[in-house]
């Protein structure tokens, strides 16, 4: 390694560290599992992964979203896992400064790291095991936006950043860990169709764009991504399983095949999919099933519906538009009603355990209408796929939840 790069990374490691000092401060909920007062037992991951995204729970809270159950005030944790939910799924992003400039500088920072240890102390105080989606950007990454994180734009070294993952990755899961927060499940990437950070790039910037062939510089950030997690998990006294992520089910075998022979990507357990019928219509729903078992038959790796979600209703509760809205039309059989929102999550549920799938994961499933914001608008364009209702009570759709699958 040339000795500016060293240079590079040791004061990237130390301003890093400074402001993790700081973040549980910056978040205002303190985190005290592990450090303070009562350690909680942390939950193994179950058999088969009910689970649920709960990432924008603490910020709906703080900005009045109240949560009932039969009309009394409860705590959205609690009433997903009596329900039978038994993973909750959270997003980190990078550094996520924007979240100031909507709300101003005394707010937390949403999706930083310390609301994400807030919100994985919630699940296990709940018996609730933990996927943490690492996103390695500063705001959403999807298949149209793999932002470079800022504090990365100047890097135009691969092996730079390669060790800047590695050393941002470990650090995360350190912090966790002195905490007794580690989760039991990692997420390296968030729906990396393309690969990672291949959006708003600058010049000399890394090439990690898979649709251009860069799968060995993408499979050598996301091998140093995993690296980090190996060396907390040889730490730790718990096992960590690491996940791959990508959108649509069409892009899975090609996808597979070409990360783990071209990007020389093999270190992984689980290959997680967003699947969502308003997007995804190439592999049919009743296709889908077979589809995987084949993946897991060829590549011997578990399959897990990482994202999904389905609407009980094409109403609004605010003015920010809904995202499945009445122009989306229903799968057949599945009417957009409560009834038929549990219908296709027990129907998804039991179809991906006949085929050998380990679970699957409700996106956002407690985003409802409240005064929070986002960088599009305030409230929720997803509160008709909840699970609760535009009142803040928790549904019969819910009930999925209960099925052993």
């Amino acid at each position: 390694m040339k000795k500016q790069q060293l240079v590079f990374i040791l004061a990237l490691f130390f301003t890093t560290m400074m402001s993790f000092a700081c973040s549980d401060d910056d978040n205002g909920k303190p985190v005290e599992n592990g450090t303070e007062g009562e350690e909680t037992e942390i939950p193994e991951l179950p058999g088969f992964i009910k689970g649920l995204d709960l990432s924008y729970v603490n910020q709906v809270e703080d900005h009045g979203g109240i949560y009932k159950q039969e009309g009394v005030a409860a705590d959205p944790f609690e009433i997903l896992t009596e329900k039978g939910g038994n993973l909750v799924r959270v997003r980190l992003w990078h550094n996520p400064s924007w979240v100031k400039d909507i709300y101003g500088d005394a707010t937390p920072v949403y999706s930083g790291i310390a609301d994400v240890a807030a919100t994985i102390e919630r699940a296990h105080q709940n018996g609730m095991a933990v996927l943490l989606d690492f996103h390695y950007s500063d705001t959403w990454a999807d298949p149209g936006h793999q932002d470079v994180p800022a504090a990365w734009k100047n890097i135009t070294s691969l092996d730079v950043l390669t060790d800047s993952v590695y050393n941002y990755t470990y650090e995360m899961l350190s912090y966790l860990k002195e905490k007794n927060l580690l989760p039991q499940m990692v997420q390296i990437g968030n729906e990396t169709n393309p690969g990672m950070m291949t959006t708003n790039t600058p010049e000399g910037f890394p090439d990690l764009n898979v649709y251009d062939g860069n799968w060995s510089a993408f499979g050598q950030v996301v091998n140093a991504g995993i690296k980090a997690v190996r060396d907390i998990e040889s730490q730790s006294d718990s096992e960590i399983k690491v996940a791959l992520h990508i959108a649509d089910p069409k892009n899975l075998e090609w996808w597979m095949a070409d990360v783990i022979n071209k990007g020389n990507v093999h270190d992984f357990e689980i290959m997680g999919f967003s699947y969502y019928h308003i997007w995804h219509t190439t592999i049919s729903f009743d296709q889908l099933p077979g589809l995987v078992s084949d993946l897991k038959s060829t590549y011997g790796k578990d399959l897990l519906v990482m994202e999904t979600a389905y609407p009980f209703t094409t109403e609004y509760d605010d003015n920010y538009g809904n995202i499945y809205s009445s122009e989306t039309a229903p799968l057949e059989g599945f009417p957009f009603t409560i009834e038929g929102q549990k219908q296709y999550l027990t129907t998804l549920s039991q179809n991906m355990a006949n085929a050998g799938a380990i679970g699957v994961i409700y996106w956002e499933p407690a985003w409802i209408s409240s005064g929070m914001k986002d960088l599009w608008g305030t409230g929720s364009s997803w509160e008709n796929c909840a699970l609760f209702d535009f009142e803040g009570n928790v549904t019969e759709a819910a009930d999925y939840l209960e099925v052993n699958y």
